[in-house]
Order: C-alpha cells, then structure tokens, then sequence
C-alpha cells in the first residue's frame, strides 16, 4: 500500500514537472512528510528524510521532461550552463542549511513558502519582461541563489527559475523548458548533498542512504519519468490557467497544515 502511495504521487510530481518546470517537490515533501509520520520514522530527521529524498526523484523526473521540451528546440541551453555553475555550488550551501534546522522549523519554513507560491499561482502573477538576460556573473549569481533555496524546500526550483527567466524577457515556454533543464543540476547535487550530511545517521529508516529513502526514490522516480514527458506535451498544448488555480488550492492546504 505504501508503495502504491509513492507510484502515485510519482505520476502526479511527473505532470507538473513537465506543464509548469516545477519538479513537483511542492506536492513530494509535503506527502512524504505525512507517510514518514505515518511510518513512525523519528521526528528529528522526519523532514529532512523527505527533503532529501524529494530531490532524488526530481533527478529522475527531470530526464524525460528535459528530453520533450529539447525535442521542441525550448530549451536555452547557454543559459542552463551558466545558470548550473552557480547551481552546484547553491545546493550544497543549501543542504548545508537546511541540516542546521530543525525538522518542525523546517516544516513552518516550507509551509510559508507553499502558501506564496500558492497566492503566486491563483493570481497567475508574472513578473513583467522588464530586463534583457543578464551575463555570466549575473546568471551564475542567479544560479547561487536558486540552488540554495531549492535544496531548503526540497524542489527542482521551477518556481523560482521560471518567474527569473521571465523577468529576464525569457518567453515563458522557453523559461519553463529552461527551468525544467536546471531542475537537473539542482535536485542531482541536492540530493547528493543530502545523503552526505545524512550519512550514518542512527534515526534514520532501514533502506536509507543518508537523507534519501530508497522504496519512495525508486516508486515515484518509476512513475515520475513516464508522466513527466505527458506533463510536457501538454504543455506546449494547453493554457494550464485552471489547473494552476487547483495546484494553488492544493499547496494552500498543504501549508496551512504544515504551519498549524
């Protein structure tokens, strides 16, 4: 049954990685946090399990979505590198945060930022193409930046790279492929982050490496890779107005829960 749970929330994670560039670490923490409560896996490496283990997927759920929006020639790849130079260095700086944090903290920290993203989402707030694209320092400083918040909530980071590359006068189905193509570099050394600081840990569940937990890994990534080239089919083909609006409902619920 528990599983089925990650196969599932695999498939979902997959669509909206591929339709919006956001990896689907917004709705993986979340449901991760509830299943490990469930487990009864100890509440001081609880969170960060879930983290941790968030970006392992995104690492799988990346692959395919990158693959569909380069088939459709989306993808800016010379803003990808330099935006990765900063990237690696941001998710390490951000594991290392995180891990100072304690786990009903980091649930709060993540559940403010579900609530904003939400709010972001149902008023389909964009910022305006009011900048060209910046350099290489600037996009590597970008990258920094990303990274760093990205591993803290354990996402791919389309929800902080899409808005940037839009601001940047980026159109919006290149900024979201680009975004996809990052999620890559961001959850790869994330996780890798994660499963160092976590390593040998006495609290954490059998069949862990570190802050990744291997049956939620292998569940969602199989469903994920599948799911996440439909996710990026659609949209290329689909105004996701409505479906956006739900996804806001949903991660206003989430983090109202993980707040109260």
């Amino acid at each position: 049954m528990e599983f089925l749970l990650y196969l599932v929330l695999g498939a979902c994670a997959g669509v909206l990685a591929g339709l919006f560039g956001v990896g689907g670490g917004l709705i993986i923490v979340p449901v991760l946090v509830i299943s490990f409560t469930a487990q009864g896996v100890d509440p001081s490496v609880l969170t960060h399990l879930a983290v941790g283990t968030s970006l392992a997927t995104i690492v799988f759920t990346s692959i395919n979505s990158v693959r569909e929006h380069h088939r459709k020639g989306a993808v800016r790849w010379p803003l990808f590198i330099w935006l990765t130079l900063g990237i690696v260095g941001g998710t390490a700086i951000g594991a290392f945060t995180a891990s100072t944090i304690q786990g009903p903290m980091l649930q709060k920290i993540i559940g403010v930022f579900a609530i904003i993203m939400a709010v972001q989402m149902a008023l389909d707030y964009k910022p305006k193409a009011s900048r060209d694209v910046p350099g290489k320092p600037g996009l590597t400083v970008a990258g920094v930046v990303i990274g760093w918040a990205s591993a803290i909530f354990g996402i791919g980071g389309g929800s902080l790279t899409v808005p940037f590359l839009t601001w940047r006068s980026v159109p919006m189905q290149q900024a979201v492929a680009t975004s996809s193509a990052t999620g890559m570099p961001i959850a790869l050394f994330g996780a890798l982050s994660f499963l160092y600081l976590g390593w040998g840990h006495d609290d954490l569940p059998e069949w862990s490496l570190g802050y990744v937990y291997l049956p939620a890994m292998v569940g969602i990534a199989l469903t994920s890779m599948f799911f996440a080239r439909f996710g990026a089919r659609l949209a290329h083909r689909l105004s996701p107005r409505v479906l956006k609006r739900l996804f806001a409902l949903l991660l206003l619920g989430v983090g109202l829960n993980f707040l109260i």
